[in-house]
């Protein structure tokens, strides 16, 4: 696949050679071309690296990649977890797919989300295993991240497993063992059709919603503001969209508001759908007339790793010993994280890049901090996997 060999351990021309391959996620962007092309290109430089590989497929046309190098008997065993999926390229300010590279840094849609990562934790994998692993180390590239996350579902019911797992989304290089969940929660208000003129018969769904909003803008000040984490914050509720009504002479039937609310370690969807559900009770108290359904759209769990786990300490003092500065914080975004730490692998968020750039008009990664990642996490590997 790739035009030039690229060499053993290079992590920047791997991340190069990345950025260059438009693999916008078709869920997301449709007739987007997905993940095969990164996939095969990994494939080809890993397999040359001398990992053994292999490519399962998620769904059709969706492949994951694991790609295993060291021993697999006895000692412990690392995943480094990645994604090659990115988001929509609308409105970009520089071209999305050329690689571009100005003033120490690599312009592309995901260059930060998060292909820097992976070429990162590709040449990490390969300078660890110049010395004798005890351990393997698993090079875990999914599929569908940015979406419905298929492809670390997929892996996870094949039975993949390892003893912790750093998962390679941009941080600064800031270690980030937590991040919220997030609900989606729809409310169907009901009301009733009739002239502008008949306020004896029309019953008004808008202003019922608004009701409800402002019940609901209330507890998010109120009563969130004192649920907390120390990484994190505090829990969060906003209404997303609303929609309703028929025209200027009518009353509104139907309003829908769609909700997002960002959860924090020990809060569950069914906890946020039962919050709204509770705010809607309360309003119906005082407005009988009041008529809504509440469900449950989709719910993703937040994700914690304690902050004396094996793993952080291991990470912390990796990064001591090349002399980077340790940062503990929380993860702003959901990630794959949350979805290994649920099947039992301790998995902290830690990789080159800044979030904030994910998703942006301008997408860059600096290409020294894609080599400092590559030495921190080929540290790492070889205390883990010794």
């Amino acid at each position: 696949m790739s035009a030039t060999p690229i060499a053993a351990g290079d992590a920047r021309a791997l991340t190069r050679a990345l950025v260059r391959i438009d693999s916008r996620n078709p869920g997301l962007v449709p007739g987007g071309p997905g993940e095969s092309a990164c996939v095969a290109l990994l494939r080809e430089v890993l397999d040359a690296w001398g990992f053994y590989t292999e490519v399962h497929d998620a769904a059709p046309g969706r492949p994951n990649l694991l790609a295993r190098i060291g021993s697999a008997r006895g000692a412990r065993t690392l995943m480094l977890s990645g994604h090659t999926d990115v988001v929509g390229v609308e409105g970009m300010a520089h071209e999305p797919f050329a690689g571009e590279e100005r003033d120490g840094r690599l312009y592309g849609r995901g260059s930060a989300d998060m292909k820097g990562g992976i070429a990162a934790m590709c040449a990490a994998a390969w300078h660890a295993a110049r010395d004798a692993l005890a351990g393997e180390i698993l090079v875990a590239v999914t599929a569908d991240e940015e979406y419905e996350s298929i492809g670390t579902r997929a892996m996870l019911e094949r039975g993949v497993r390892a003893d912790a797992a750093i998962v390679g989304e941009p941080t600064r290089l800031e270690v980030m063992p937590a991040h919220r969940g997030f609900v989606w929660i729809e409310v169907i208000v009901a009301g009733r059709a009739a002239h502008g003129s008949r306020w004896d018969l029309g019953v008004d769904a808008i202003r019922h919603a608004g009701l409800l909003l402002a019940e609901l803008d209330r507890i998010d000040a109120e009563e969130l503001t004192r649920r907390t984490h120390p990484l994190l914050g505090r829990a969060s509720l906003h209404a997303s969209t609303i929609e309703g009504g028929i025209g200027m002479s009518t009353y509104p039937d139907r309003c829908v508001l769609r909700l997002e609310r960002r959860t924090l370690p020990g809060e569950s969807g069914e906890d946020a759908v039962g919050e709204v559900r509770r705010a809607y009770a309360a309003v119906r108290a005082r407005h009988p007339d009041l008529t809504a359904q509440v469900s449950l759209l989709m719910a993703q769990g937040p994700s914690d790793v304690a902050l004396d786990a094996p793993v952080v300490c291991a990470l912390e003092d990796a990064l001591r010993e090349q002399g980077e500065a340790v940062h503990v914080s929380g993860m702003s975004a959901w990630t794959d994280a949350a979805l290994l730490n649920a099947a039992g692998i301790p998995a902290i968020c830690f990789g080159p890049g800044d979030i904030s750039l994910a998703h942006a008009a301008e997408e860059y990664i600096p290409l020294p901090e894609i080599d400092r990642a590559a030495s921190v996490l080929a540290t790492l590997a070889r205390r883990w996997c010794a």
